[in-house]
């Protein structure tokens, strides 16, 4: 895997960052973020402020990218099981840029808000880096299913976290990993039980590394927003919900995966208050 080939000789770990988020080409995007990783863990990228990064990443032609209300029912059987693959390889992908995003933006302690250590870049770098390779086993899963990514229409409404937060780092981090995520550790335990029952072990068994890499991901943002409230003298647990509730907008979704969350450091106490009635 090789570094973007925009990038220039004496690039810092932003501009690589930057970088990922300007590749169009999805397999390309998936593959910098993994050649990235590698460099910065080499010591071949300096940390520095970089560029800003853009508003939108770079994005393929394909798929048609369609509002969540206007999506397809998916439907069961083979076809059912290649739509839930391509829509997991959407959520991946935009995963790679929200990751690579954390690093470009935030890497200027103006945005920030403070001068973040070298393991808060640490952890976003391997997220990015577990982000893609989590996209392209994925792809493998669709090619053996004679898909692509690409096939068929995708929903654009996960880059409106980022665009929703991107002046904070503390509400990126309340509302990205530790809501999006998080909500990702509660279904795929669900998919992974369908995708055996339903005789494709194979992919089932990649969901199974999806879902144990993601608890780190939660575990990172847990951590980060921790380490920026006590910077900004906050009491982390009322200030979450608030965040919660001003930039989501909406109930968490029951039921919880409690196991896995609890692992990632987000305590039920957290995110009780802000779930739906239980049933």
């Amino acid at each position: 895997m090789r570094l973007p080939s925009n990038l220039p000789g004496d690039a810092t770990l932003a501009d690589a960052a930057v970088a990922v988020l300007t590749t169009a080409d999805a397999v390309a995007k998936a593959e910098a973020a993994r050649a990235v990783a590698t460099a910065w863990r080499a010591g071949d990228l300096p940390l520095a402020e970089g560029t800003e990064p853009p508003l939108r990443p770079a994005r393929p032609v394909q798929p048609e990218l369609r509002l969540p209300r206007d999506m397809p029912k998916r439907s069961r059987g083979a076809r059912g099981r290649v739509a839930l693959l391509h829509a997991l390889a959407h959520i991946e992908l935009n995963a790679v840029d929200l990751a690579y995003d954390m690093v470009a933006r935030f890497a200027d302690p103006k945005r920030a808000g403070l001068t973040l250590p070298r393991a808060f870049f640490d952890d976003w770098v391997m997220v990015g880096d577990e982000e893609g390779k989590h996209f392209l086993l994925l792809t493998e899963r669709l090619a053996a299913h004679d898909a692509a990514y690409g096939d068929l229409p995708a929903h654009d409404g996960l880059w409106q976290a980022a665009q929703d937060t991107a002046g904070d780092l503390l509400a990126r981090l309340a509302v990205v990993p530790m809501v999006l995520e998080a909500r990702g550790l509660d279904v795929t335990p669900g998919m992974i039980a369908g995708l055996r029952a339903g005789g494709d072990p194979a992919s089932a068994d990649v969901l199974q590394i999806i879902h144990d890499d993601e608890i780190g991901h939660v575990a990172a943002g847990s951590r980060w927003f921790l380490h920026v409230c006590a910077d900004r003298r906050l009491d982390p647990e009322p200030t979450w919900q608030e965040l919660v509730r001003r930039h989501f907008g909406t109930t968490l979704k029951r039921p919880f995966n409690a196991d896995s969350r609890d692992r990632a450091g987000l305590p039920g106490h957290w995110y009780e208050p802000l779930a739906d009635p239980p049933p």
